[in-house]
């Protein structure tokens, strides 16, 4: 519904089109025509009938919308179709003892099962882009910022590594998800397999099996909705570390500011219908737009966990839309993400002038740790720090000079040395080892994919 060309890669875009929803479709039905031909049930030719036909060469989408609007029923509508392309002696088997959920919901796990391949794959790619990001700007000093104020030193490579492992334990989220998520049901009405007989659970399991699939735990005539809630939630996860990348970019990137920018095509890209002169970080405003979008998702998702009895019809029409949504927009986001952090611009030089601004206020905390570590009690050390920096920023004069007319301060702690304390670049505690163990643990898990 969505798909209009300009969010999502064509391959993810693909997955979810009509052709594909209707071929997993008759997959279901050709595996589990395979299943009962194992089982005895049905003859082995009259299987391999119904796996030839059961292809969009044969089951067109346009013949299965006919008879949608004679029938009101779109899966029976593709059970006819495909009865309709098969001898007598074969339509006769054709969607033996199954219920239309037993189709509609395998067959939506066969669009997660590529879908979320193509999620890996773009998240494997982000975290290689940050790998060589962090690499590159492991010392790349600039101010840390809490409540959007100067609070201490970082490095820009120790940012970037943050959000490193955030992907690392998205990537673990996805493989621990797929557990659950990637499941199919072929149990007939009301889930008990009454309609495919005494050869019920071998049935589902020879036919899953084709299917690369794993029968899903416990169902009714659906499978359980909990399950597909985690998967938009997981999703959901994905996308708000995303918008977080982003929206820091665009901080990053304002004109005061101006530490980093994304990349832009100096000779083609317009900025502006207005100003000319306009670099505007569209992608990283992109990533945070289709985010608010993508949380909208999550309440659908969580109020089809509860449905009548042993099931209704409230989640099925939300899902045609759900589904498919989450993972094109997140699959934009993901590219956009992934062409903003590879071709980042960063300012190194604007990132020390910024440092500069507080004058070292924002290492005052050096000072406290240095008088305790010569005897003043960390409280009064704090408030003789406190005290000065306010002076020092209500009278606009250097820190270092306030500090060094503290009498508490100056007796223990030389000019020298007070200049020495509030250079920032000293000020980076283990920020090194920590980037190591970051890259290291990072390169391990990459090794696996």
């Amino acid at each position: 519904p969505i798909d209009t060309g300009r969010y999502g890669s064509a391959e993810m875009r693909r997955i979810f089109d009509e052709e594909s929803r209707l071929q997993k479709i008759l997959d279901v039905e050709a595996a589990v025509a395979h299943a009962h031909s194992q089982v005895g049930n049905i003859p082995k030719e009259t299987a391999e009938e119904i796996l030839q036909k059961a292809s969009t060469s044969y089951v067109r989408v346009e013949r299965c919308k006919e008879i949608d609007k004679q029938i009101n029923h779109d899966l029976m509508a593709v059970v006819k179709a495909l009865s309709e392309v098969c001898s007598p002696s074969a339509a006769r088997w054709v969607h033996f003892g199954l219920t239309s959920a037993d189709v509609e919901d395998t067959a939506y796990a066969l669009q997660f099962k590529e879908a979320l391949r193509l999620i890996e794959l773009g998240l494997i790619d982000l975290e290689r882009i940050l790998l060589g990001q962090v690499e590159k700007h492991r010392e790349t000093i600039m101010a840390g910022r809490t409540h959007g104020q100067h609070m201490a030193v970082i490095t820009f490579g120790l940012k970037l590594a943050v959000w490193m492992r955030e992907i690392s334990r998205h990537l673990q989220r996805l493989a621990q998800a797929k557990e659950r998520v990637l499941v199919g049901k072929i149990m007939g009405a009301i889930g008990t397999g009454a309609g495919l007989g005494e050869h019920a659970i071998e049935i589902q399991k020879i036919a899953l099996a084709r299917l690369g699939l794993k029968p899903a735990d416990m169902v009714t005539q659906v499978i359980q909705r909990d399950i597909h809630a985690e998967l938009l939630s997981t999703l959901n996860l994905i996308s708000s570390s995303l918008e977080k990348f982003a929206l820091e970019i665009r901080n990053l990137q304002r004109t005061e500011i101006m530490e980093v920018m994304e990349p832009f095509k100096v000779e083609s890209q317009v900025g502006s219908s207005a100003m000319p002169s306009k670099r505007n970080p569209v992608k990283s405003e992109r990533v945070c737009s289709l985010a608010k979008l993508m949380r909208g998702l999550l309440v659908p998702a969580y109020e089809n966990v509860a449905l009548w009895h042993e099931r209704d019809l409230t989640n099925s029409a939300n899902e045609r839309f759900t589904f498919a949504m989450a993972f094109i927009l997140l699959d934009e986001m993901i590219q956009d993400m992934r062409n903003v952090l590879s071709g980042l611009v960063v300012f190194p030089e604007n990132m020390k002038k910024n440092l500069a601004i507080t004058g070292g206020l924002l290492v005052s905390e050096n000072i406290v740790k240095t008088l305790v570590e010569r005897g003043v009690g960390r409280q009064e050390a704090h408030e003789i720090t406190r005290r000065c920096s306010m002076k020092a920023i209500s009278e606009r004069r250097p820190f270092s000079e306030v500090l060094a007319q503290e009498q508490k301060v100056s007796h223990l702690i030389p000019a020298k040395e007070i200049s020495e304390l509030l250079d920032y670049s000293r000020y980076l505690g283990v920020t090194q080892r920590l980037i190591d163990n970051a890259l290291y643990s990072t390169r391990a898990e990459h090794a696996t994919y």
